[in-house]
Parts: C-alpha cells; structure tokens; sequence
C-alpha cells in the first residue's frame, strides 16, 4: 500500500485523473420513454447505453472533480439543446429511477450495425437474461487514476524497502490497483451509502402498465440494492494478482455464470488501457471504476462535486491502509454490506468486518470517516469540509439525499420529476 505519510508520496496524493459516465433516459413530455433514435453520432463523448432511448455522456480525463463536473456540465449542455430542439421536444429524466414503463418495447435496445453488430448481440442477450426493465435503471460511473508521479514515488520507496518489490514500475502499478480494489471490496460501501438517491420508483416497474403509482420499498437506492444490478450468485474473485483476478472473472465465463465479462455486476471494476477485455487487463490496469453512485436529481450535473472529491479520499485512504485479504467467505459478506448500505434507514441493516464485528452501516461510516479525518489531518479546509459534509449524512438522515427526495418527490414522483425535468432543461438551454 501507499507509503502515504513519507513526504515524497504525500505531497501527490491527491493527484490523479477523474473520469465521469452518466446515464439518462430521454422521455417525452408526458413522462414516457422516447421512442426516437439516438442522434450524437459526431461526438465520441455521447453515446447509448442498453437501451436507444438511455444516453450515456463521458467526459474526457479530468484532474480535479472540479473539472470532471464541469466536463459532465457541458456534455450534458450538448444533449439538453439537442433534445430541446427536436421536432417533438424531448427532456432528460434525472433520477437513477425509470418514469412510467407500458412494457419492454419501451426500452428498445440499441441497435449497431457493421463491426459494432456485437454491441447489439450483447444487449439482446442480457435482455433475454435479466429483462430490460432493470436495464431501466440510471447512474454514474466514477472513473479514478492515480497519479504517474505519486505512483512512481512510492514504487521508488518500495524498492529501496524491500528486496521483494515488483520488478517494474508496471508490475507495481497493477499489484497497486489489486489490493486497492480487494480494500474497496471490504470498505467501498461506504460509497454506495454517501451517494444514494433513489428511494421513490413509479408502481409500473413492479407491475406492468399501472402507471402513476408511488412506490417506496425500504431501500435510498433500489439499483444497488437485492432488486438492482447484481449477478444470479456472489461474485468471488482473486486479489493476488492482475491476472489471477482476470482468470477468476473468466472462470465465471468458463461455468457459464456469465457470459461477457462485462456482465460481471459488481460496483468495484478494475480497468485496462483501451477497450476492456480479460487479456487487456493482464496486460495492465490504468484505474479503478466506481460503479455505485446514483443520479442525484438535487444538483444540476447530476453528481455533487463534493461527493466526486469524497470518493477520490476514500481511494486513497483506502490505498494508504493494509486491510484485510479477503476470504470467500469474507467476499460473499461484501455483497451483502454492498446491499445492506443501498437501505434507506442505516441503523436497522449491519456491515459485518472480516474479523467477525458487526455494527449498524450508520456507526461502521463513522469509524471510516473518523479514521480519515485523522489520515488527512494536515490537508486543507476544503478535505476536512467534504468529510464534515459526509458525516453528517449519518448523524441526521434528513441530510441525506434519498431522505430528501422521498420528502420532496414521494408523491406524485413522476409528475414532480417531470416539474424538475423542465425546470434542468431550461436551466441548460438558457430559456
């Protein structure tokens, strides 16, 4: 793990690269999904997701979450006056939650043709797997990079430390990510808990064609909960090395668990240089993937930037700490606190820790934010602001944002999103 408190390394923790994808589906004025294609094909920043209705922006690399949410702002700028300036105005739904759905022919898949033809072939294939209405669902993906030159100062540290240290920078980096993704898997609940923001769904999902019903089920966010994006079993993987943690996700492929290794749902992802494949990433990782952040309807872009700079703090917190190497059993408890954190009251669920402790997901992020806290106690105000601004969200649950957006959209959640949609449009296009 990072020498974090030698100077040399502490001086570039918080340099790293910040990269954003956020999903919106495009609905009409009534509240239903869009029904026309997708049209951002000259710009490589705004693509589809599953469905052609769902657009998904990516910004380029970014080196403050300042700059990543302003990137997020201007994409998301292009697709608001586009739609707006359809024959048949479109707006942008900016909740993690799906508005009214008549029935799967309201998500069509996104069609490629040519050497994309495969994309598509994917997108069938989940639909067949898991339905589209759960491809429905939302959110944001946090792309994070840790510094060249903090990396490359504590691969020199390691070396001067340890006969035993990876033969090359490259190798180091990768070892690096591993055990920052097994941390991530024992802490990166956290997350899941700080950035949830979809308690409120319309009674269509759960029961075909019975529109304008509002439904709240226990949960602050539904798509990283038992009902959202898991897998039919609970992923275990091999965190000794880049490649063995490869070999364990095609082993799922192998069994015939899964089929793409994309398919493999688990808000922790470790990434390649380039497209990404198995064999790319024994090759080599670049970054790790956040997969569990929520559209927070409350702010414009979509994502808080504080909730963007938490993130990249509770990386390198949790590459700076020796935790614990995870054992089946251990990874299948993760899954559960995973889902655990995704509830809506945090002091009636519990994390269970690998040594056996349980406390409520209320007190188990408090000991993290505590831990981090005296971690950065030497970084400025703007650190110790965002994690104030954390805490909090679990000493008054008022402050968090599902308990928000159940007070403010839990009823008649589809026409006061619809209010909110306009009112996002507008704020882009200037009207």
């Amino acid at each position: 793990m990072l020498h974090a408190h030698d100077e040399s390394v502490r001086a570039h923790l918080l340099e790293g690269g910040f990269g954003l994808e956020k999903e919106s589906l495009r609905i009409d004025g009534g509240g239903f999904l869009a029904h026309t294609p997708a049209d951002f094909a000259d710009d490589v920043h705004i693509v589809r997701d599953f469905s052609e209705n769902q657009v998904e922006v990516n910004t380029p690399v970014c080196a403050t979450p300042a700059e990543a949410v302003q990137s997020l702002e201007h994409y998301n700028a292009l697709v608001q006056r586009a739609i707006a300036n359809l024959p048949e105005r479109e707006l942008l739904w900016p909740f993690s939650n799906p508005p009214y759905i008549l029935g799967e022919k309201d998500i069509p898949i996104a069609q490629y043709f040519g050497d994309d033809a495969g994309k598509t072939a994917y997108r069938e294939y989940l639909s067949d797997r898991y339905g589209r209405y759960k491809m429905a669902f939302s959110g944001i993906h946090i792309n994070y990079s840790f510094g060249d030159e903090l990396l490359r100062a504590d691969y020199a540290l390691a070396c001067a430390e340890s006969a035993d240290a990876p033969q090359s920078f490259e190798a180091y980096r990768d070892q690096f990510y591993v055990r920052l993704a097994e941390n991530c898997v024992t802490w990166g609940w956290i997350l899941t808990a700080v950035m949830a923001a979809s308690p409120v769904m319309d009674s269509s999902y759960v029961e075909k064609g019975k529109i304008g019903g509002d439904l709240f089920q226990g949960l602050a966010t539904v798509r990283c909960s038992e009902l959202g994006y898991w897998n039919f079993f609970a992923p275990v993987l091999d965190y000794t090395s880049a490649a063995a943690y490869a070999d364990s996700i095609q082993a799922y492929i192998d069994s015939g668990m899964i089929r793409y290794p994309s398919e493999l749902y688990y808000p922790i992802r470790l990434k390649n240089f380039g497209p990404y494949s198995l064999a790319g990433l024994k090759e080599g990782v670049s970054h790790i993937e956040l997969r569990m952040v929520d559209l927070n309807p409350l702010v414009r872009a979509g994502i808080d930037e504080r909730d963007v700079l938490f993130s990249q703090l509770f990386l390198v917190w949790a590459a700076s700490v020796e935790g614990p190497r995870l054992s089946p059993k251990d990874q299948v408890q993760a899954v559960q606190n995973f889902k655990n954190a995704a509830h809506y009251d945090l002091k009636t669920v519990k994390i269970v820790m690998p040594d056996g402790s349980a406390c409520s997901v209320v007190k188990a992020a408090k000991r993290i934010i505590d831990a981090m806290e005296t971690f950065f106690d030497d970084f400025g105000t703007s650190v110790h602001d965002c994690l104030a601004f954390q805490r909090l969200k679990f000493e008054d649950p008022h402050t968090r944002y599902a308990w928000k957006i159940r007070e403010e959209y839990g009823q008649g959640f589809v026409a006061r999103g619809l209010q909110l949609a306009r009112l996002r449009q507008r704020e882009y296009v200037g009207e």
